[in-house]
């Protein structure tokens, strides 16, 4: 029989947050600071809202674009935190999650051989996305020692006659790591110079702790040429409702509407209801999740202070980004015998790209209890390490 697969499809990797995670749920007794998943019940708003629409039999599509209430909300939110001006019916479209939005936007804006800056560490499925829409990944390694910021001359240098999109996810996963508005505004000269455009995965803006988060899409110059992607997984607790959103000049939202349309349709019609709640009436509850976080953060950075783990201090998203070069093994080594030995499921830094070798992706998405019986079993492995070397 002939080859049912198409060669793109296999030479792409799995996931490897995914391989992690699988196997911890068969141990006993594992504690998985693995996977990006708030430990935050959603708020009973939003739940209350999403039981209310499938009581109310709201079970129909809704219009492929999204429910008005829903897309005029985050309209509102973006203007009142980011003074980002955005029409509701031309230049927003709500997505099945975050993800969806990034796919569709490779596949709207990209041409065989167009090149696309995507600076790592950075999430699984950029890279991915833009070889199945035919892009030429253009990897940025960002350095420890810069807290895996992006400059502007790393910038520049990546950047060729080919370049026509840069990929920016701040705060970031897997790092943790922001950026400032002093820090973003380098970039935007490099951007505007080379007349490229940018997809700014802003999903983790709620999860700021250093300041209000900045958008790139709010320098000046940069709305016209910037798609503002986020959604309601991270901020909201709402991983299994799928919704996300994109917001962007009105040329790219109707093609990526396009392709919305033939492969979704629309994304969940309970769960658009039950975010337009959340909007109005939630931001409260997501600052009360934000203030939990960075309590975990803080207890983290003075654990590994304590047992002489090296870490810089992230201040977004729920992720640390500690080093464990010392130890001279490979970031999946240490990941697979600290999982064997102390049953502690953590992600390697190379699933991230691999820059990311020499580091671990630690989530702080789940209780303190759980974080320090976690903190004693790695103080417990590293001492055997130590004593070993």
């Amino acid at each position: 029989m002939r080859d049912p697969l198409s060669s793109k499809i296999k030479d792409v990797k799995p996931s490897g947050i995914r391989k992690f995670f699988d196997i911890v749920t068969e141990m006993k007794d594992a504690i998985s600071l693995g996977v990006g998943e708030p430990d935050f019940d959603t708020p009973w708003r939003i739940r209350q809202e999403g039981i209310k629409s499938i009581e109310k039999g709201r079970t129909f599509y809704t219009s492929n674009a999204g429910l008005k209430e829903l897309k005029i909300e985050i309209c509102k939110y973006l203007k009142d935190r980011y003074d980002l001006d955005y029409d509701y019916q031309t230049e927003t479209l709500i997505t099945v999650g975050g993800s969806e939005a990034i796919d569709i936007a490779f596949r709207a804006m990209l041409d065989e051989g167009d090149e696309v800056i995507i600076p790592q560490p950075s999430y699984v499925s950029y890279v991915p996305c833009c070889e199945l829409a035919d892009g030429t990944p253009v990897i940025i390694n960002l350095k420890n020692e810069n807290e895996f910021k992006l400059t502007a001359e790393e910038l520049e240098e990546a950047i060729t006659d080919k370049t026509k999109l840069l990929l920016l996810s701040f705060p970031n996963n897997p790092t943790g790591a922001i950026m400032t508005k002093e820090e973003l505004a380098p970039l935007v000269d490099v951007i505007i110079k080379h007349d490229i455009y940018v997809i700014s995965d802003e999903i983790y803006s709620e999860l700021s702790y250093k300041g209000k988060h900045c958008s790139i899409a709010s320098f000046p110059g940069m709305k016209e040429r910037t798609l503002v992607i986020n959604g309601f997984s991270k901020g909201f607790a709402m991983t299994g409702w799928r919704l996300g959103y994109v917001c962007g000049p009105k040329i790219i939202i109707e093609q990526m509407f396009k392709i919305h349309q033939y492969a979704i349709m629309c994304a969940p019609t309970n769960s658009q209801y039950a975010a337009t709640v959340g909007m109005r009436k939630c931001i409260g509850e997501v600052e009360q999740m934000r203030e939990s976080y960075d309590e975990r953060r803080r207890f983290l950075m003075k654990e590994f202070k304590r047992i002489g783990l090296s870490c810089f201090e992230p201040f977004g998203a729920f992720y640390v980004f500690p080093c464990i070069k010392e130890f001279g093994m490979s970031s999946e080594d240490f990941a697979t015998r600290l999982l064997q030995e102390e049953k502690v499921a953590v992600v390697p830094g190379t699933a991230f790209g691999e820059c990311g070798e020499g580091f671990l992706r630690i989530s702080y998405a789940y209780s303190i209890n759980d974080l320090r019986v976690a903190i004693g079993r790695l103080e417990n492995f590293i001492n055997k390490l130590r004593a070993q070397a």
